[in-house]
């Protein structure tokens, strides 16, 4: 029996519709390498650095390579799936072989051989379809592996380059981040020093100004400021007290006078005489 041509064609459009896919896919990987590849040696080119921002290169590579990889998978489903088409279409065919044997067992039964022939060489045709799909059946197998193969190693490489990415863009801001603050701190270096001699008048007269405040105190210490400042204030105090004292000296005579007896009692001037014989 001669095989279908529309599915023969068909068989055939699926398996290169296949390799193509494969290819693109591998051409694409090879095109996000390529692209990884400047990106990392960019610091060569001071004209590329000026223009790229190197957070946004890499969040985007990495994002292609994201893209490459859902295209692999998708590629594995793909082929996965018309792989098991080709499994039912085997077992479809295989199924039409058993009902033709059985077909050629009954017509020879009945002495039809014709028709157990024609039933036979419907098998045999059908045989040819299904060695043909098996072959099919193989290839796709060994592609889907191959896919599998390559979803695996680049999603380790995506793996890796996220891990490197963020590292990258961690040194390239913190780097930043420094040339910041030394361009700032450059800037304001001169009015620093305009600070820097307004601190050191403030602190001369600061320093005039605390040894001032210690001459004063050594002077009220030594009681040379109040001998200045007090002098009439002081005399007045000092006749004051001598007053008090000498009212207090002739109370006490009286007392004394008072307590002795009457035949010893002197008259303040006869007593003032008397200490004066004495001496």
């Amino acid at each position: 029996m001669a095989k279908d041509p529309g599915t023969a064609g068909s068989r055939e459009s699926d398996r290169a519709a296949h390799v193509t896919t494969l290819e693109e896919l591998v051409g694409s990987l090879m095109s996000i390498f390529k692209r990884i590849k400047m990106i990392f040696g960019a610091k060569a080119n001071k004209a590329l650095d000026r223009a790229e921002d190197p957070n946004q290169t890499l969040d985007y590579s990495y994002q292609k390579q994201l893209e490459l990889l859902q295209k692999v998978r998708r590629g594995v489903a793909d082929v996965a799936t018309s792989r098991k088409r080709l499994e039912l279409q085997i077992g479809q065919l295989e199924q039409q072989q058993d009902k033709l044997n059985a077909q050629a067992q009954k017509a020879m039964q009945v002495g039809r051989e014709d028709l157990a022939r024609e039933a036979l060489t419907r098998k045999s045709g059908l045989q040819q379809q299904i060695s043909d799909l098996q072959t099919q059946h193989e290839s796709l197998q060994n592609e889907e592996q191959k896919l599998t193969l390559a979803s695996q190693r680049l999603q380790a490489k995506v793996d890796s380059f996220r891990t490197r990415k963020e590292t990258l863009k961690a040194t390239y801001n913190a780097a930043e981040a420094q040339t910041k603050i030394g361009e700032a701190f450059s800037g304001i270096s001169e009015e620093f020093g305009d600070v820097g001699m307004a601190v050191q008048r403030a602190e001369d007269k600061t320093a005039e100004l605390q040894a001032r405040a210690g001459a004063v105190d050594e002077l009220l210490a030594s009681g040379a400021l109040d001998d200045v400042t007090g002098s009439s204030r002081d005399d007045i105090s000092a006749e004051l007290d001598a007053l008090s004292s000498q009212n207090d000296v002739e109370l006490e005579l009286q007392r004394l006078r008072e307590s002795l007896p009457s035949g010893q009692q002197q008259a303040p001037g006869q007593l003032e005489e008397g200490q004066g014989e004495n001496r």
